[in-house]
């Protein structure tokens, strides 16, 4: 055994568990945890410039790629409560980040001692765990029950508070010896793949609607195999985007009031039997119930009990791990006496409405459309780009017009949707996948949330694209005060003394001078014939000088995305494609698959 500081420890352990990349501020309650990262020297940190920041980043790198886990270290008092929405945006997404936090000495935490507050108690709502170490001799134990829950079951955030006198104190331990406490997930039975298998027998009509469960377990792979095996169609959620390619030919569309496009609607509502693995029924995809329930079955899959009948009562439940589930699906249906129906002709029909239910992106108007930037993004980056997004009609249009072909390639923090998620998180993203093109996108609003991050991408050389669509409106609130007749503090535009003369007058906020004051590149487009060009440039400026690039496009100031309260009643507000030339980058052109058929 070996005497250490607990802090020491916890260096150890967080080496040991494989969770070395941290996101953080040193302060003085943190330091001597700071102090032991810097004598053990193999714990990478990333200094931020808002503790909120930190939380995002280590979010986005725990997405990043299968099995991370972010870090993100903050002092005592407004640091954790910092972190907090980042706690919030991680456990609803079932993301696993461990927010590791300085404390008040233990002797004073009720005394209102400066900056000491129960940060435990405010966390314990958004975290799988979340405690104050009040003796040193628990450290290791509480580590490593941390990381098992984080792993374990439906993943989540765990934050652990560590007073300054436990980090100090020495302890026992021997991280040879130290082992990792097993994960502990539910598995699908032969007998309940069978049942699911019955219902499908039953189907004419069947769909799969793949979650984001699906890329928690790594198991996109399975879920195009049992798709291809059985000939059902696959829709993803927003969170599960990317588990099947999007030109698969079974790849059906993702469906949803908001987030979808038009061919998965009219899919889903054609579909007789659901079988939901590893989503949440979320009201943004499921829209009223009353029209997304009638006339078929469901089947849920869901590694959380509790998830099984939250929003509605499935005809079966199965509490699984997704990609246990889809093992047993996968080895049921390859034994199965007499097959299952044969169901290429409903896949076929799937496939052939792909080109038939397009939106127009190829407006040619300035100021520009957003249809069309997104048209741009399609043709600029190639197959393997990583998006980032978060909330807003930019991150709504970018789900209905983009492409997304490998799992953990959309990056969205779907649920809690916080504004300024997008350019801390693709940080994060970006030093998962280094030397991988990492996009990010947002509306002007998200962008000037936590913009001061762009520094950390120049100081720590951290590259990646992000487009900001500039409307200087918060636009999905000014879409939604139209039911109010109203249109009221929603605007971001103001004449902007040191822009006097520019076309962008009038827009507001420079970002491009901002972005460039906090030493990343920058560039504005104000027409459409220009985008690609733009984005060309900013890949070239991206891989020359190893920083963000930010381009920023000037858009119409009033535009409309095409969304609804329910699955049958879409408003679209715009033309809708009637050749191939309205929709240049759609995976189908128009009229080709449906004259085949």
């Amino acid at each position: 055994m070996t005497r250490m500081r607990a802090v020491d420890a916890v260096v150890l352990i967080l080496e040991k568990e494989g969770a070395t990349e941290t996101f953080g501020l040193p302060g003085a309650a943190i330091n001597p945890l700071y102090s032991a990262m810097k004598a053990h020297g193999g714990i990478r940190h990333t200094l931020a410039r808002h503790v909120e920041g930190a939380s995002h980043m280590a979010d986005g790198y725990t997405r990043s790629a299968p099995g991370n886990i972010g870090v993100c270290l903050g002092t005592s008092g407004p640091a954790g409560t910092d972190m907090i929405t980042g706690l919030y945006a991680a456990a609803a997404d079932s993301q696993p980040i461990l927010c590791i936090t300085g404390q008040a000495p233990v002797a004073v935490l009720d005394k209102e001692d400066f900056q000491a507050v129960d940060i435990a108690s405010i966390a314990k709502p958004v975290t799988k765990m979340a405690k104050t170490v009040l003796e040193a001799g628990q450290v290791p134990g509480v580590f490593k029950t941390a990381f098992q829950l984080m792993r374990s079951a439906r993943p989540g955030p765990v934050l652990i508070d560590l007073p300054i006198d436990v980090q100090q104190t020495e302890i026992e331990f021997d991280i040879d010896t130290y082992e990792p406490l097993a994960p502990a997930k539910p598995a699908a039975t032969s007998a309940q793949a069978e049942q699911i298998l019955d219902l499908i027998a039953e189907a004419e009509h069947p769909i799969i609607i793949a979650g984001g469960g699906i890329i928690n377990a790594d198991a996109a792979g399975r879920l195009v195999e049992f798709a291809e095996l059985t000939s059902i169609p696959v829709s993803p959620t927003l969170m599960g985007w990317g588990v099947i390619p999007d030109d698969h030919p079974l790849a059906a569309g993702m469906v949803g009031i908001q987030t979808h496009v038009r061919y998965g609607n009219a899919s889903f509502l054609e579909s007789d039997l659901v079988i939901g693995i590893g989503n949440r029924w979320a009201n943004r995809h499921t829209g009223n119930l009353d029209v997304y329930r009638k006339g078929r079955k469901f089947v849920h899959i869901d590694i959380e009990p509790t998830q099984i009948g939250r929003v509605f009562a499935p005809d079966y439940g199965v509490a699984s791990d997704a990609g246990a589930a889809l093992d047993a699906l996968l080895a049921a249906a390859r034994s199965r006496s007499g097959g299952l129906p044969d169901f290429t002709g409903w896949a076929g029909e799937c496939t052939a409405r792909k080109s038939t239910e397009h939106r127009k992106t190829n407006f040619t108007e300035a100021p520009i459309k957003p249809q069309r930037v997104y048209q741009e993004m399609n043709q600029a980056f190639g197959r393997d780009v990583t998006y980032v997004s978060t909330i807003g009609l930019s991150q709504i249009a970018g789900a209905q017009m983009l492409h997304v072909y490998r799992p953990r390639h959309w990056i969205n923090a779907g649920q809690a949707g916080p504004l300024g998620w997008t350019g801390p998180a693709a940080l994060g993203v970006a030093k998962g996948k280094p030397g991988e093109t990492v996009v990010a996108l947002s509306g002007d609003y998200d962008f000037q949330f936590m913009i001061e991050e762009l520094a950390v991408g120049a100081q720590h050389q951290i590259p990646y694209v992000h487009v900001v669509v500039n409307n200087s409106y918060l636009g999905l609130i000014r879409q939604s005060q139209r039911g109010f007749e109203m249109d009221y503090e929603v605007s971001l535009a103001f004449e902007n003394i040191n822009t006097a003369g520019s076309a962008s007058s009038g827009y507001g906020v420079d970002h491009v001078a901002v972005a460039q004051g906090l030493g990343c590149k920058a560039l504005r487009v104000e027409d459409p014939e220009l985008i690609g060009e733009g984005l060309r440039v900013a890949k070239e400026l991206m891989d020359e000088h190893q920083v963000p690039v930010v381009v920023e496009v000037i858009l119409e100031r009033v535009t409309n995305i095409s969304m609804g309260t329910a699955l049958d009643q879409i408003n679209e507000f715009e033309t809708l494609a009637q050749t191939p030339a309205d929709a240049p980058t759609a995976l189908s052109p128009m009229g080709e698959l449906a004259a085949a058929k």
